[in-house]
């Protein structure tokens, strides 16, 4: 009988290979990434400050609404 090798990787090889798999493509992200112009960036910019008062305004009338339904449940202590 023949003894045969395994096809697939040796444990070792994984712990060796993942790191430098990673280091590969955390450099070619960076060559692909550009700074923003400034008509980008405003337009990011103005999303966030959309998104913040948006999430905002659902905050402050989530609260609104659920002060009196608390005061009527709990009855004015």
């Amino acid at each position: 009988m023949e003894k045969q090798e395994s096809t697939g990787t040796s444990s070792g090889n994984v712990f060796l290979e993942a790191p430098q798999q990673l280091a590969k493509e955390g450099a070619w992200l960076l060559r692909r990434c550009t700074k923003p112009n400034k008509k980008e960036y405003l337009k990011i910019v103005q999303a966030v400050v959309l998104g913040f008062l948006v999430m905002g305004f659902v905050g402050y009338f989530t609260k609104l609404i659920h002060i009196p339904i608390n005061n009527i449940i709990v009855g004015g202590a």
